[in-house]
C-alpha cells in the first residue's frame, strides 16, 4: 500500500472513529425536537472542522521545522534550530495570547460567525505568505537573500500575524455553540471539542509530514491554506450564530448570562467583570499551565526523538511515526472521559475533572523525568496529552461558556484561551534558553549537543512545577457551578 494510501485509510479509519464516539456520547434529554438537534449538528460540524484545520494551519509551522533544520543557517547551526523555533513560535504566541483584548470583544460584537470567517480569512492568506516566503527561500526566488539573512524576524512576523487570526478561532467556536447548547449539554459537548482538537492535531502533524514527503516544503503552507478556503465557503452558507437563524427557537441556556436581555455591557466593563470573576481567573491560571504543558509536548517530542535519534532510537519508532493519530486517539479519549465524567459523576461541574487528569498530568511529568531517555517516553507523552487535552477541551471549550454566559463567551473564552498561549509563550521562550542547539556536520546530519540525551533533562524537569500549580489550582474550583446573574460561587 502506499503512504498516501495508508495515510488516506488512517483518515478514514479515525473518522469512523470519532462518528461512533459520538454516536455513543451519553445524551441528556432537554426536550430538543430532532429537526434542531440535525440542524445543530450541521452548525457546529463545519465550524468544528474549520478549527480542526486551523490547527493544521498553525502547527504547519512545527512540521516545517524538521525540513528547515536541515537547511544551513549561520555559525554551523541550522536555518530553524531549536532557540530559532523557539522565538518564532513563542513571539506568535505571544500575540495570540494577547489577542483576546481585541477579538474577544469584536466577537462578542459582532458574533462568532462572522469572527470564524475573519480569522479563517485571515489565517490562510498569511499561510499562503508564508508558502511564498519559503518558496522564494527554495527556488532562489525574489527576496532570497533578504529571506536568507533574516529569516526569524520574518517569519517571526508572519507568523505573529498568523497567530493573530488564529486566536478567532477558539473565541468564535465558543461564542457560536454557546446559544445552542444548554449548560447541561455542554460537558458531551467539551468531549466533542476535544475530538476537533485532536483532529486538528493529527492533520497538522502526519497528514502535514505526509505533504511536507510527497509535495514539499512549500506546501506545508499551502495545502492548508486551500483548505480553509473551501471551509470558508461552506461556513458561509451553512454556520448561523443563533437557532432563530434557522427556523428554530432560541432557549433558555441556564449559563451566567441567561435571561439576560437587558442592554450589553461595554467590553470595558464585561473585562473587569471578568477580572473580578476569581472563578474565571482561576480557570484562567489552570489553563495558562495547560498551555506550557500541552505544547512542551506536542511541540518537543519530534524534535527530542530526532536529534537524539542516534543514540535513543526513537525517530523509527511508532510513536513518532504516528504522532499525529496517537495525539487524536489521546486526545479523543482524553475529551470524552472528561465531558461525560463532567456531566454524569460530578453534576455538570468542571473543577473535578481538571483536578483528577491534573494529578494524572504531575504523576507523568514526575516519571518522565526518570523515563525520558527509554522507549517508554512516547508512550507516557500521549497519555500526557491524553490529560492535558481533556482538561483544555474541559476548560476552554465548555467552563468559558458556563462562567462568561452566552452573552460574554467570547470574552470569557478569549482570557482564558489568551492564557493558554501566554503559557505556551511562556514554554517557547523557556526551552529556546534551556535546551541544546543542534548543529550540522558536514554530511548535514544533526551533530553537538542536542545529539546528546542527556543534555534534555531541562524538558521533563520544567514540566513538573506547572503541573503541580495547575493541580492546586483545579482543587480550588472543584465545587465552582454557574449562577445566573454573572456570579460564580
Amino acid at each position: 500500500m502506499s503512504p498516501w494510501m495508508s495515510e488516506l485509510l488512517a483518515i478514514v479509519i479515525l473518522l469512523v472513529v470519532v462518528a461512533f464516539v459520538i454516536a455513543r456520547l451519553p445524551k441528556i434529554d432537554l426536550g430538543h425536537d430532532p429537526g434542531f438537534r440535525a440542524r445543530r449538528v450541521w452548525n457546529w460540524l463545519p465550524l468544528g472542522l474549520t478549527y480542526a484545520l486551523l490547527y493544521m494551519g498553525r502547527y504547519n509551522l512545527t512540521v516545517s521545522k524538521g525540513a528547515f533544520e536541515e537547511i544551513a543557517g549561520g555559525a554551523g547551526g541550522s536555518l530553524m534550530g531549536n532557540s530559532n523555533f523557539g522565538v518564532i513560535f513563542g513571539v506568535g504566541t505571544v500575540v495570540y495570547g494577547f489577542s483576546f483584548l481585541i477579538n474577544g470583544p469584536l466577537t462578542d460584537r459582532f458574533g462568532g460567525r462572522k469572527a470564524m470567517l475573519v480569522g479563517t480569512g485571515g489565517a490562510l492568506v498569511m499561510n499562503v505568505m508564508m508558502g511564498l516566503a519559503t518558496w522564494s527561500l527554495l527556488k532562489q526566488g525574489p527576496l532570497s537573500g533578504f529571506l536568507a539573512m533574516n529569516f526569524v524576524p520574518v517569519f517571526a512576523v508572519l507568523y505573529a500575524l498568523n497567530m493573530y487570526f488564529q486566536s478567532f478561532g477558539a473565541v468564535a467556536i465558543v461564542k457560536v455553540n454557546a446559544s445552542w447548547f444548554h449548560v447541561r449539554e455542554r460537558g458531551v459537548f467539551g468531549a466533542i471539542f476535544g475530538i476537533l482538537i485532536s483532529l486538528g492535531l493529527y492533520f497538522a502533524f502526519d497528514v502535514g509530514k505526509l505533504i511536507l514527503k510527497g509535495m514539499g516544503l512549500v506546501w506545508v503552507f499551502m495545502m492548508p491554506a486551500l483548505l480553509l478556503a473551501i471551509f470558508w465557503l461552506i461556513d458561509v452558507f451553512v454556520v448561523r450564530d443563533k437557532p432563530s437563524e434557522t427556523g428554530h427557537l432560541d432557549f433558555d441556556t441556564a449559563d451566567a448570562t441567561a435571561g439576560d436581555t437587558g442592554p450589553p455591557m461595554g467590553p470595558v466593563k464585561v473585562f473587569k467583570m471578568m477580572l473580578g470573576n476569581p472563578i474565571i481567573m482561576t480557570i484562567a491560571l489552570i489553563e495558562f499551565c495547560s498551555g506550557f504543558l500541552r505544547q512542551a509536548i506536542m511541540q518537543w517530542y519530534r524534535t527530542f526523538a530526532k536529534q537524539t535519534d542516534a543514540a535513543l532510537h526513537l525517530s523509527s519508532g511508532f510513536v513518532n511515526e504516528h504522532w499525529g493519530a496517537l495525539l487524536c486517539c489521546a486526545g479523543i479519549l482524553g475529551g470524552v472521559v472528561a465531558g461525560t465524567v463532567s456531566d454524569h459523576a460530578f453534576q455538570s461541574r468542571r473543577g473535578p475533572v481538571a483536578a483528577v487528569l491534573y494529578g494524572a498530568l504531575l504523576l507523568g511529568a514526575v516519571v518522565l523525568i526518570f523515563t525520558y531517555q527509554t522507549p517508554f517516553v512516547g508512550w507516557l507523552v500521549l497519555v500526557m496529552s491524553m490529560a492535558v487535552i481533556g482538561v483544555h477541551g474541559m476548560l476552554s471549550g465548555t467552563a468559558s461558556m458556563d462562567f462568561g454566559g452566552s452573552r460574554n463567551a467570547g470574552m470569557a473564552v478569549g482570557i482564558i484561551d489568551g492564557f493558554v498561549y501566554l503559557g505556551t509563550a511562556v514554554m517557547s521562550f523557556t526551552y529556546a534558553a534551556v535546551l541544546p542547539e543542534e548543529q550540522l556536520d558536514a554530511a548535514g546530519k544533526i551533530a553537538g549537543p542536542a545529539a546528546d540525551p542527556a543534555n534534555w533533562l531541562a524538558w521533563p524537569l520544567a514540566m513538573v512545577p506547572m503541573a503541580a500549580l495547575g493541580l492546586f489550582l483545579s482543587l480550588r474550583v472543584w465545587n465552582a457551578k454557574p449562577h445566573r446573574g454573572g456570579a460564580a460561587h
